[in-house]
């Protein structure tokens, strides 16, 4: 089971994300000065979905944003070693949620 697996209630900010190969995921985000002090994701896609959701959300937790939005796809794939060639974009579509969870708080007035 992943560590940051579920839904959260009162977000300071969250995403959802439908990908190409019809998997979704959401990410969920406990900002403090500027800080990621905690964060979640949910997604009833595949292994691989979850894999890269869990490995997102561990490369960001405690981090500034600016460091989070410096996260990648290959930063995820390289460190899943067990992720297919045909399973990568299980990677772009956890950072395009987490980033878009970012862009959620950020746009915010």
């Amino acid at each position: 089971m992943a560590k940051h697996l579920g839904r959260m209630n009162g977000p300071d900010a969250s995403s959802y994300v439908k990908g190409p190969c019809g998997d979704e995921m959401e990410f969920y985000l406990i900002i403090n000065d500027s800080k990621i002090e905690e964060v979640n994701f949910f997604t009833g896609g595949c292994e691989s979905t979850m894999a890269c959701g869990e490995k997102a959300s561990e490369l960001v937790e405690g981090k500034s944003l600016d460091d989070a939005l410096g996260i990648s796809p290959k930063m995820i794939k390289d460190s899943l070693p067990s992720l297919s060639k045909e399973e990568g974009h299980c990677s772009i579509l956890a950072v395009t949620a987490l980033f878009r969870a970012i862009a959620d708080y950020l746009l915010k007035p």
